[in-house]
């Protein structure tokens, strides 16, 4: 059984954050180029997160295949 609840959450910004004035001159994706451009996000899948647990260990790990993929081909 669902509750029915009549009343509206309390607003909890304090008055002096006018969020009226102070997004006026906001612009929406001013920076999403920019972002993009400068962005290369990868989803690990699950097995591969787990075996590499930081940013640090899978550029390591990646380096060190392209190193012996380069070996291969040149040998």
């Amino acid at each position: 059984m669902r509750l029915e609840t009549n009343h509206e959450p309390e607003d909890e910004l304090q008055p002096e954050y006018d969020l009226s004035k102070l997004l006026k001159d906001g612009v929406r994706g001013k920076y999403a180029e920019r972002f993009q451009q400068g962005t290369n996000l990868i989803l690990l899948d699950p097995d591969v997160a787990r075996a590499f647990p930081s940013s640090k260990e899978v550029n390591d790990a990646l380096r060190l295949l392209i190193q012996t993929a380069r070996l291969a081909v040149d040998a």
